[in-house]
């Protein structure tokens, strides 16, 4: 890419006078050129700014679920590159922000189950942190190669959002919005961090793109007008060599996305039959777990009419169950006709069940978030506790003074206990890997329970069904499918449950708020994936490269003002 100077804070003036070599007066071309050039300068964000931004921000809103326009997240971020490029830090940390509101509102509306207030705190806490990235990329952006650093900076955001504070809030990543495109494969090299990498690369290659061929109209419109006011003169280089910049830019484009389809996502194993139970919930909303045992009931049932279909020939016997998280809330520990229950729908499968439960921790003081191996002759062995509760809705950071300042928080009578191991377990034949709810959208905890040959995710939707979230844990899911080389089984409450191949696709999905029974052949795994020996080291390299690219280009910024 060719290198490029800071931009000029005054428009160019052509032979008329107006920019950009426009006529200058009171004509409409006039006017729009004016108005190019205001955008392009740095300055103050001015409205057409901060509503391009707002735009953006709703362009990557688009491209997840469930609307799905997949192709919109590079654009999103390509209109967002062209908003802060080559502005003051202060003022493209404000775009940003405006950006990110504009995006994580919509595309959290599912928190508004819990309360629009809650909804809209969340939204705007995740979007301040585009204060930095949109400083950073201003920076940044003034750089030759400004698209790879750009792209860099979009993985140091997700780096940081994913894990200050309280563990971080990771949903609406980049790299969840390409779950099932060309992108996806690169997964299994460097996880969600290069996929989020490679979707905003895309995007600063467009947005480049488009600078390079901004710059060929406006050669070409002054050489025009030089020709027009002194013949057989030029007044600027080629257009022609001008737009091989913007030819070799899209060109990239087509690389990146023609390289994700030729990288293999083996889908070859042992074959295992399994199978995913979705007992479905009484009711909608916050209130539904106070009839847990008809939740219990319904999954206990689900349970027996798979025994009877395979007595019945109707499917094959399944060497594993997998029941979702809260499908017992009562205490099998302590509560004798759950127990019950619960022993007699195993048994009468006749093989081990992963079981949801909510379980007292031995002091009684805090409750756990249990996948409990049950097996059908010995009963309750090995289990997983999940070791990311969610704050402010599983337990509840400075409990003291916030139970006295919201009363919805009384809805936390007790916090969840945080468990201190992996989740990998031995679950008939295979060993799986289990995490729990929205434990799938952080990479630490889905890595460390990779090494399982089958992985597992125990969710209940249920407070926030028929809205945008269920469907983007399922897109999660997806490419933790490929990302790791293994099935991962999705046990929902109320939906969506699926079962996913090792290459992403899609083997069996649930409809929401309605039993279901899934029963599927399916391969397990024990071969590594690049990513999972690579770990945390590509995030890391792509967020130190984000950082030494602003020091670099905050310090180009001084050593051209001093001159």
């Amino acid at each position: 890419m060719a290198q490029e100077t800071l931009p000029d804070r005054s428009p160019a003036r052509g032979p008329g006078g107006g920019p950009d070599g426009a006529p200058g007066g009171g004509e409409p071309s006039g006017r729009l050129s004016r108005l190019g050039a205001g955008l392009r300068r740095g300055g103050r964000a001015g409205w057409p700014r901060t509503l391009l931004a707002a735009a953006a921000g709703l362009t990557l809103w688009l491209a997840f679920p469930p609307i799905d326009l997949t192709f919109l997240a590079p654009a999103g971020v390509a209109l967002l590159t062209l908003v802060l490029r080559g502005q003051r830090p202060r003022t493209g940390a404000w775009l940003a922000f405006v950006a990110g509101a504009a995006f994580f509102i919509p595309v959290l509306e599912g928190i508004s189950r819990i309360g629009p207030d809650g909804w809209i705190i969340l939204s705007l806490v995740q979007a301040a942190y585009f204060l930095p990235m949109g400083a950073g990329i201003a920076v940044a952006s003034r750089l030759p190669g400004w698209p790879v650093w750009t792209a860099a900076l979009w993985v140091a955001e997700e780096a940081v959002r994913g894990r200050v504070p309280f563990g971080g809030f990771p949903w609406a990543r980049l790299a969840f919005s390409q779950t099932a495109t060309p992108l996806t494969p690169y997964a299994s090299y460097g996880g969600a961090p290069l996929v989020t990498f490679l979707t905003a690369l895309l995007g600063g290659l467009l947005a480049y793109a488009a600078v390079a061929a901004h710059r060929a109209h406006r050669a070409h419109r002054a050489r025009r007008d030089a020709r027009a006011s002194e013949p057989g003169r030029d007044g600027a280089p080629g257009p022609r060599r001008l737009l091989l910049p913007a030819a070799g830019a899209l060109a990239l484009v087509a690389a990146v996305t023609g390289g994700g389809l030729l990288i293999p996502t083996p889908a070859s194993g042992r074959p295992v039959t399994v199978a995913v139970i979705q007992g479905n919930v009484p009711r909608l909303g916050l209130d539904f777990l106070g009839q847990r045992k008809a939740v219990l009931n319904n999954h206990v049932k689900a349970t027996h009419e798979l025994a009877a279909q395979v007595r019945a020939g109707k499917v094959a016997k399944p060497a594993l169950v997998v029941w979702p998280e809260n499908a017992s809330d009562l205490d099998p520990y302590e509560e004798p006709d759950a127990y019950n229950a619960i022993d007699g729908a195993v048994k009468d499968v006749g093989v081990p069940v992963l079981v949801g439960a909510l379980t007292d921790t031995p002091d009684g003081e805090k409750v756990e978030n249990r996948g409990i191996v049950w097996d059908p002759e010995s009963g309750p062995g090995d289990y997983y506790v999940k070791r990311h509760p969610v704050p402010f809705g599983e337990y509840l950071p400075f409990r003291d003074v916030l139970t006295k300042l919201i009363t919805r928080f009384e809805r936390i009578p007790r916090d969840f206990a945080k468990g201190t191991r992996s989740g990998v377990m031995r679950l008939g034949p295979v060993d799986v890997g289990d995490v729990i709810c929205f434990e799938v959208a952080y990479d630490k905890e889905v890595r460390d329970v990779a090494r399982g040959d089958v992985l597992v995710v125990q969710t209940n939707n249920a407070t926030y069904g028929r809205t945008s979230l269920p469907p983007q844990q399922i897109a999660m899911s997806r490419l933790r499918a490929v990302e790791h080389g293994r099935t991962i089984l999705v046990a929902a409450t109320s939906g969506i449950s699926a079962i996913v191949a090792p290459d992403g696709r899609m083997l069996a999905e649930s409809r929401e708020f309605v039993p279901d029974i899934q029963v599927r052949t399916v391969p397990a795994r024990t071969a590594r994936t690049l990513s999972d020996r690579l770990g945390e080291a590509p995030e890391w390299a792509l967020a130190a490269l984000a950082l030494g690219a602003v020091l670099a280009g905050a310090w180009t910024a001084r050593k051209n003002e001093g001159n």
